[in-house]
């Protein structure tokens, strides 16, 4: 426990370094302390694995993939055999839209990608561990009802998402993992001071520009808050930070579990399959700092959205994020969560200790004194 408390504050303090007021990082993360990597595990021999797996989607067939025995394969948060699922229905690999992401650390690599399901295009986010040379873990998800108007955004990633980080702008492994952490603490919270945003964070969700929107763009409430077209399209124009201090996204009762698995140094990005949980309770939203927006609609939940979210980190701070999901029954299982249990500190948003509602105050539970059992148990 006491080694624990200590990672725990040494990567609190790298990230408070970096953005005054963020909250305090997680319990440790495989990804984030993994051992030293194996020879086999180098940033090329994941890319090509990972090259080798979209191929054998196209094919129809994982014959030749380097398969560990016991591998275990999820697709859309369910446990299905390998050769079961986009195997079958791929009819169109990756196109010009593809965000690789490496960690040789941790031995893991995934990417997001536009490809197509019976010939109708998706965006996928795949994660595979390679231990020894063969994959013993893949998990994929994907958007498949993209609206039209989104697929502009889907044609060619960002460049920032592509490009590699100056060795002067890098940020050490343990504090890339508590930026990304911070930021679904700062939805949870209704806070965006509690992540390292950077002035110029701008985020995509399937396509759709949800922050510093420069037109009034489709978002993904449009539906659940029904004849708010307004206080969405000021609420839009707002940055990642001024944009969940409005409170806007207090429908969502808590991201969890989180499960970052891959911190890739090099390229400044953290992929991580989040599931964000709406008990459905918050059916009226009060809006704050919006001029001429007091109250929204919301009509949204019980339901989760199991996502794909990734993190471009320069110098601490979260610059982009892509983003990706599919609507999913209320507190489904993820497919990993007895694998890659997590701790929290903040127990109380858990709807099955404490109800939480979004936007108030709630006792917070010390670092030293947080169980060491997931509270998910």
């Amino acid at each position: 426990m006491k080694s624990i408390q200590l990672w725990i504050a040494a990567a609190a303090a790298a990230l408070m370094a970096g953005s005054a007021g963020a909250a305090p990082a997680p319990s440790p993360n495989p990804a984030a302390k993994a051992a030293p990597a194996a020879p086999s595990r180098d940033r090329a021999c994941l890319v090509h694995i990972l090259d080798k797996w979209f191929d054998a989607l196209v094919a129809h067939s994982p014959r030749g993939l380097p398969l560990a025995k016991d591998v275990r394969f999820t697709e859309q948060g369910a446990r299905i055999p390998i050769g079961d699922g986009l195997f079958i229905s791929t009819t169109e690999g990756p196109t010009s839209f593809k965000i690789v992401a490496a960690d040789p650390v941790s031995g893991q690599v995934g990417a997001i990608v536009m490809m197509k399901q019976w010939d109708k295009p998706i965006e996928m986010t795949v994660r595979l561990k390679v231990v020894g040379g063969k994959i013993a873990e893949a998990e994929e998800i994907y958007a498949s009802d993209l609206r039209p108007a989104s697929l502009s955004n889907l044609q060619t990633p960002r460049p920032g998402l592509l490009e590699e980080v100056p060795a002067s702008e890098r940020t050490p492994r343990a504090r890339m993992y508590a930026a990304a952490f911070a930021y679904f603490d700062a939805i949870e919270q209704d806070n965006g001071d509690v992540a390292p945003f950077a002035d110029d964070c701008v985020r995509h969700e399937n396509g759709m520009q949800t922050t510093s929107q420069k037109r009034q763009d489709a978002t993904p409430l449009d539906s659940a808050a029904s004849g708010a077209s307004s206080a969405l399209a000021k609420m839009g124009q707002l940055g990642c930070r001024d944009g969940l201090n409005t409170h806007g996204l207090q429908y969502i009762t808590m991201i969890r579990p989180r499960h970052l698995y891959i911190i890739d140094e090099q390229k400044g990005l953290v992929l991580g399959f989040p599931r964000f949980v709406h008990r459905g309770n918050v059916r009226v939203e009060r809006i704050v700092g919006v001029p001429g927006v007091e109250t929204m609609p919301m009509s949204f939940g019980p339901i989760d959205l199991q996502a794909s979210e990734m993190f471009k980190i320069r110098s601490g701070r979260i610059h982009e994020i892509e983003a990706t999901g599919f609507l999913n029954a209320y507190m489904a299982p993820t497919g990993w969560d007895d694998r890659y249990p997590e701790h929290y500190k903040y127990a109380v948003t858990h709807p099955h200790t404490h109800p939480y509602q979004a936007g108030t105050s709630y006792p917070e539970t010390p670092i030293e004194q947080a169980s060491s059992e997931p509270i998910t148990k």
